[in-house]
């Protein structure tokens, strides 16, 4: 597939603050990818770098093969963004804003209009053109912030946090937006709403402390924490009486398994943990109950959903 974003060796450093460690991915053309990370992780600062808005450190981005440093005007055009405070003027009307964003885009004046019905409509915004900005409601000041990042057909468009502030029934409508307008163009999401990205990227890249943790289709990434696996496992008491710390202490003494915590019991007389591990270690489970005379009530794999697995890794 043709490559719409490459991004080889990004370095970004402010002073002695280092934002950006060396990150390198590609995005297909038409891809939805979700670019996920805890504040300060470096989202936003791979996101300037890519509009061109900030110039990397080292390494180098390129947009259908414009670098952004070398030719940033081509880049420039290929882009579409909506930072996560959307460049919008209160005091104008929605289509004042949208023609002079079109004049700053260099669109000629019958182009320019055909352009702001096709997004007005696109956005849902066709019966507000007329409104001044500040009277909208956030949820709509969020459409026009898009209208302006789509008004010179981009095919590429970047979004970071477009669903900031939004109650849930606007959350569910920017998310029917995004996902339509991602059928026809290559989006770059960046959010902290993990749900969204699950119902609406393809692909996700999670990013901690400048450095890439995790990048693969959405569905790959939640069905697995740093190449292991997550099981449920209950003992009952069986003939031997043991301590539930006691049984943690086997548990974690078994190879292979790289973490165990206790869970809160339904049942008194059982022993509820959770296990993380970098190996299929539900036969070693098995033989430990045998061994110390437990019950093995249940011994399940969890499938992580990605909230769960982004707090696995970019926690500490």
């Amino acid at each position: 597939m043709t490559v719409a974003i490459e991004v080889a060796d990004l370095h970004k450093s402010y002073g002695s603050f280092v934002a950006l460690r060396g990150i390198s991915f590609q995005i297909s053309e038409g891809e939805v990818v979700g670019f996920l990370g805890p504040n300060g992780a470096g989202k936003s600062t791979a996101m300037k770098v890519l509009t061109g808005f900030l110039a990397p450190s080292a390494g180098r981005a390129a947009i259908q093969g414009h670098e952004t440093l070398a030719d940033p005007i081509e880049a420039q055009r290929r882009v579409g963004y909506l930072p996560e405070n959307a460049p919008i003027y209160p005091d104008m009307r929605v289509g004042d804003y949208l023609r002079y964003i079109g004049e700053i885009r260099g669109l000629g004046k019958a182009e320019l209009a055909r352009a702001i019905e096709r997004v007005a409509q696109e956005c849902g915004i066709d019966e507000r053109l007329g409104q001044t900005v500040g009277s909208l409601s956030k949820g709509y000041r969020q459409r026009v912030g898009l209208a302006q990042a789509l008004l010179h057909s981009p095919p590429i468009l970047i979004l970071d946090e477009p669903t900031t502030g939004l109650d849930p029934n606007q959350i569910v409508e920017i998310r029917n937006l995004i996902r339509e307008i991602g059928r026809r163009r290559t989006v770059i999401l960046s959010t902290h709403i993990l749900s969204e990205v699950q119902a609406t990227c393809d692909r996700v890249i999670i990013i901690n402390k400048g450095a890439i943790v995790a990048d693969g289709a959405t569905d790959d990434v939640t069905a697995r924490t740093r190449g292991g696996l997550m099981l449920q496992v209950v003992f009952g008491a069986g003939k031997v009486e043991a301590s539930p710390e006691a049984v943690l202490q086997a548990v974690q003494a078994i190879p292979g398994v790289d973490r165990a915590r206790m869970m809160e019991a339904a049942d008194p007389d059982t022993h509820a943990f959770e296990v993380l591990a970098s190996e299929d270690v539900r036969a070693a489970l098995f033989q430990l109950a045998v061994d110390r005379g437990l019950v093995l009530l249940e011994l399940a794999r969890e499938k992580s959903n990605l909230e769960e697995v982004f707090r696995r890794l970019t926690m500490g």
